[in-house]
């Protein structure tokens, strides 16, 4: 077992936009595509991670001075410092949970199918973590590794029917067949948003309010001030000219920052429209193997993380308007204690799936996206010492000097927070799950009547 969780600890340590062509390069051989189309694929696929990557990190860069100075500039302390995703990531494989749960998952993805109790095909490996850390979350916590992988399991069948019942979302909003988002932090929060969206269905004058800048490949016919509102470049031009202003830049500081932004909100949907590209011939074949081996299962869903999700433009201006937002919020809210940095560009992609199922609507996104944010900042706030514990028991990751730290999206996520909860008994947690058991009904009978449809 300990030579196992080595090599799941060395080979997770690599850059996901290295490990995951691998993972993809083996499946596609075993779906037997053609070797051409395995490389071209594989080549693709890690030519998209590592551009998604690079502008993320470019972001943080540019972006974390001037949030930095903001700070200064207004004489405000955040004592929890947001590292990110990627370092909950190795804290999670470190866990001896993490061995077993790559495996489990797998195993209960495969018996579901065959009992016909899921149409998802979780393939995404990568995103294992999200599992295994509400496993290791509750293990740290009750000392039970029996417990953790309860926990595990039963995050991990929530995201199985989470991503079938979205999935008809994807395919109307994206014109993708057979395809939804995989990860915890994006389809967790979808019995919130059907819920949302039901709301604002029955308010007056907000029912009728809406804005997609989503043309679904119709240009329009003439330039107007909200379709350049449409593109991700103005709303990244803005954003960065309205942080610098608030961090007291001067001017040529001010408008580097704008073209800075700009040029990542750019690049973003072209890497994205790599990886979705490179996975599309692997989806199908896969597909089509598992179809074989059970041909009384029908319809079936891949489950893929939201990369091939960065080009819709609803997704990408949504995100940028909620990380616009998520600083001045963390700014007045009481008591939070982190300020967005390294996890604020991870608000695209945890909003992804979100926006399809408004129907592309930015608008109702971005209201339902604030209470998100708020709830983000204030559970990862709170759980910073167990991570920071956590950090500290973890050899692969170096947390000295950093005081506490957190995440703010993964960090902060409700459904793992209401979770850990439950584990600890809870009040408050016990008393919510009927209500999230209800929202779980209302997914699933939104589900059943789009299938009927």
């Amino acid at each position: 077992m300990q030579s196992l969780q080595q090599f799941l600890a060395a080979f997770f340590s690599f850059k996901a936009y290295v490990m995951l062509p691998v993972i993809i390069f083996f499946i596609a051989l075993a779906v037997r595509l053609p070797l051409r189309q395995v490389v071209l694929s594989t080549v693709s696929l890690a030519a998209g991670f590592a551009g998604v990557f690079i502008a993320f990190n470019f972001f943080v860069a540019n972006i974390s001075p001037a949030v930095q100075q903001l700070t200064s500039v207004r004489g405000l302390n955040f004592p929890v410092l947001d590292v990110g995703w990627p370092p909950l990531a190795a804290i999670t494989w470190a866990s001896p949970l993490a061995a077993i749960s790559i495996p489990l998952v797998l195993a209960a993805n495969l018996l579901m199918l065959a009992l016909g109790w899921t149409r998802t095909i979780y393939i995404d490996i990568w995103n294992y973590w999200h599992f295994a850390l509400v496993g290791a979350l509750v293990m740290s916590a009750s000392g039970s590794m029996v417990l953790g992988l309860s926990a595990v399991l039963l995050i991990a069948v929530y995201c199985f029917k989470m991503t079938e019942w979205s999935a008809s979302d994807v395919e109307r909003e994206t014109g993708l067949v057979g395809i939804s988002a995989s990860p915890v932090s994006v389809n967790g929060l979808v019995p919130y948003t059907v819920c949302v969206d039901w709301l604002l269905d029955r308010i007056p004058v907000l029912k009728n309010l809406n804005y997609n800048p989503h043309h679904k490949g119709e240009e329009p016919s003439a330039v107007s001030g909200l379709d350049l509102l449409g593109e991700p470049m103005m709303i990244g031009g803005l954003m960065g000219l309205a942080l610098a202003a608030a961090a007291g830049y001067g001017l040529g500081a001010t408008l580097e920052l704008a073209v800075h932004i700009a040029a990542v909100m750019f690049l973003l949907p072209k890497s994205a429209g790599l990886i979705g590209d490179a996975m599309m011939p692997v989806t199908v074949a896969l597909r089509d193997q598992v179809t074989r081996f059970f041909p009384h299962r029908k319809n079936l869903i891949v489950a893929m993380d939201t990369g091939f999700l960065m080009h819709h433009k609803a997704v990408m201006v949504t995100g940028l308007i909620l990380m616009t937002l998520a600083v001045p919020i963390a700014l007045v809210l009481p008591g939070n204690k982190v300020l967005p940095l390294g996890d604020l560009p991870n608000l695209i992609s945890v909003m992804a799936l979100s926006v399809l199922i408004f129907r592309g609507n930015v608008f109702r996104a971005v209201v339902a996206g604030v209470p998100v944010i708020i709830t983000f900042l204030l559970i990862s706030s709170k759980l910073a010492p167990l991570f920071t514990q956590l950090a500290a028991q973890t050899p692969s990751f170096n947390s000295a000097g950093l005081g506490q730290i957190t995440a703010f999206t993964d960090g902060g996520h409700q459904l793992r927070f209401l979770i850990y909860a439950l584990y600890q008994g809870e009040l408050w947690a016990l008393l919510t799950l009927p209500l999230l058991l209800g929202a779980i009904v209302m997914v699933w009978r939104r589900h059943q009547s789009s299938a009927e449809a």
